[in-house]
């Protein structure tokens, strides 16, 4: 493999920091090995949104964040950092725009995920929660498995739309996810969505912290929201309730994230705010 000399990132860095320790290559099972060690790694949460001042929409910042600040981000933060990554070790990737449907009917491109060809394109996606972690081979119909579930792809004029099949009934009931047409963007297109999803009233982002990520490659999980710890663990899901006074530690215990003096104070300002 030929790893982008000129790239803008420490490379060797940010794959140590991930715990990757082979020799890549441009194959299939390698960038399954870095989505799945990314996952563990690198937390997906939204803390500087929803405790800070906001984030800014830039690849370098991103992988600094996470290489020398030991922390994670939201999907235009994370998944811009692993396409950076990718590109440096030599994968072609193409940034795709999709509408997140998990709250019903959506045109508003609001996501970040990452086509990468290897023997064919596959989908990647490191910022999206609870959600696959092996790439997806985007040009095969039928369910696909996603290490957590199943998945498929539907096509329609629209787009084509990621849905994750629930099978906890008799039949297999496709759930969508997200919609994307597979057309090449660039970061900075993401610029307006990403400044109005930081203050918009009608989002969470910038209402409750969260922090999520994979435990030893998955598909077991610990999220962390604003009240309660969830941990996936052999296909059991176990949550205990978590207070204010005991947040702080446990994203720490968990996580390996610090919140600084003005972190825990905007902290304690959001839950004095959420009382009735």
């Amino acid at each position: 493999m030929t790893i982008t000399l000129n790239s803008p990132i420490d490379v060797a860095a940010y794959l140590d920091w991930i715990g990757y320790d082979s020799s890549p290559s441009l194959d299939l099972a390698t960038l399954t090995e870095l989505q799945q060690l990314h996952m563990t790694a690198v937390t997906f949460e939204n803390l500087d949104i929803a405790l800070g001042d906001g984030v800014a929409l830039d690849a370098a910042t991103a992988v600094d964040k996470i290489v020398e600040g030991g922390r994670g981000g939201w999907c235009f933060e994370v998944n811009g950092a692993f396409a950076a990554l990718l590109e440096a070790l030599g994968f072609r990737v193409t940034l795709l725009g999709a509408a997140v449907l998990l709250s019903g009917p959506s045109r508003v491109i609001d996501h970040v995920a990452l086509e990468v060809q290897v023997d064919q394109p596959y989908l990647v996606d490191v910022g999206f929660g609870e959600s696959f972690t092996r790439p997806l081979a985007l040009n095969r119909s039928g369910r696909q498995d996603g290490g957590n579930a199943a998945y498929e792809f539907i096509a329609s004029p629209e787009g084509t739309t990621l849905a994750r099949l629930d099978e906890s009934g008799a039949d297999a009931v496709p759930v969508a996810q997200y919609r994307f047409k597979r057309v090449a963007h660039s970061l900075e297109d993401f610029a307006p969505v990403s400044a109005s999803m930081q203050v918009d009233p009608d989002k969470n982002w910038h209402k409750r912290p969260f922090a999520t990520r994979l435990l030893d490659r998955g598909p077991d999980r610990v999220t962390l929201t604003s009240d309660r710890l969830k941990i996936i663990r052999d296909g059991k899901t176990t949550e205990q309730p978590i207070t204010i006074d005991e947040w702080s530690t446990t994203l720490y215990d968990w996580f390996g994230i610090r919140l600084d003096a003005s972190a825990e104070a905007a902290l304690k300002r959001q839950a004095g705010s959420a009382q009735p």
